[in-house]
């Protein structure tokens, strides 16, 4: 914690002011921490996990204009080949989704002129054998205009919505701390469906049926509700790698934020097992989150005349209904868990990111390998 700290509070993101930047601290001594090979590995690990924490934060703090679908791609691609040794990278264009069939996501993505990119990023231990298979998913809307159904208004914060793609910024800096920590005995699939929703004569309109690549039908009541459509062929694909489990992390709805504040993430999952699983890697990286309901009598308000369903209910329980959209694309067999992040991504006092959700998964990572 000593460490994660003040790497942490030390670190300002000055990439894009031309003036102004302070002296940096090249080194820091802690005394009394003690020796040995137990303290360097622990001391080691905490600034892994804090540089792929600043690398998350550098993510989500870069404007749109500079982090497309394509250049988040292309980050994905350098962790994959720094860590060449335990990553492949598999990176699908709108071309390669279309014949996957992933209606859903690129419905998303047919406005913007920045083409989408479908990232996936699996770590295999070099050596011993793999007794569990975990896959990440992070919803990456490097931009949400909110398309058609525009956002409009105070409070909506359109002018932060660089920060859409916070849960893929967590998935990507968890896979940059995994590249060095290397857990055995533990395949770890990053997966993020990234692109832009905007609008144009391309773009979806409220009313189309989507497709997603399970098969099932869409309805779109609400082109802002557009990180759930991207997720659902993500999630589809995550369960096609014959995952044991899913965690997906998303700036999903508003909705959690009025329920939980801007600190805390809701968890939402069918799985006893997997909550406490997180539970445990959330004391040990401070992170907070809070078990929220999956209360499948709210489904009825997600129902369509025309398609299998609607991409949103209404008003009430919207975190809750977003997180019962997200279920109908997961696998029964596979534990799954959905969290919410709209919240603790943006810190509003710093105008920054906060890398939130690294720390968090990395111990859960760790936690399923057999270190």
């Amino acid at each position: 914690g000593l460490v994660t700290g003040t790497l942490l509070g030390l670190y300002e993101d000055t990439r894009y002011k031309s003036e102004g930047k302070k002296p940096v601290l090249k080194s820091v001594d802690f005394v009394g921490l003690g020796s040995g090979a137990e303290i360097e590995k622990k001391l080691k690990y905490a600034e892994d996990v804090s540089t792929a924490v600043i690398f998350g934060k550098e993510l989500v703090n870069s404007p749109a204009n500079v982090l497309t679908p394509v250049v988040l791609a292309e980050e994905a691609s350098k962790i994959a080949s720094t860590y060449s040794d335990v990553f492949t990278a598999t990176i699908l264009d709108a071309e390669k989704c279309e014949e996957l069939k992933m209606g859903s996501y690129l419905g998303v993505a047919a406005a913007s002129a920045n083409p989408p990119r479908f990232i996936h990023l699996c770590y295999k231990p070099s050596s011993g054998p793999v007794k569990t298979k975990l896959a990440l998913v992070g919803k990456g809307l490097t931009f949400d205009s909110g398309g058609y159904n525009i956002k409009t208004g105070a409070g909506c914060s359109i002018e932060l919505m660089k920060f859409d793609m916070g849960g893929s910024a967590a998935v990507l800096g968890a896979a940059k701390a995994i590249g060095q920590v290397k857990p055995p005995g533990v395949e770890v699939h990053f997966i993020v469906a990234a692109c832009e929703n905007m609008i144009s004569g391309t773009g979806m309109r409220p009313g189309d049926v989507v497709t997603a690549s399970n098969g099932k039908t869409i309805e779109v009541n609400n082109t802002d509700a557009e990180g759930r459509l991207t997720l659902a062929d993500a999630l589809v694909y995550a369960c096609n790698q014959g995952v044991d489990k899913i965690i997906d992390l998303a700036t999903l709805t508003g909705a959690c934020v009025v329920a939980l504040g801007p600190s805390i993430a809701g968890v939402f999952t069918p799985s006893d097992d997997l909550a406490k699983e997180v539970s445990t890697a959330a004391e040990a990286s401070g992170e907070k989150f809070w078990r929220m309901p999956l209360e499948e009598s709210y489904w009825e308000s997600m129902k369509s005349g025309v398609a299998d369903m609607v991409n949103t209910g209404g008003r009430q329980g919207g975190s809750i209904t977003a997180a019962l959209f997200l279920k109908q694309f997961v696998d029964e067999k596979v534990q799954w868990m959905h969290i919410d992040m709209a919240g603790p991504v943006w810190n509003d006092k710093k105008r920054a990111a906060t890398g939130f959700g690294i720390g968090t998964l990395v111990e859960w990572v760790l936690l399923n390998s057999s270190s």
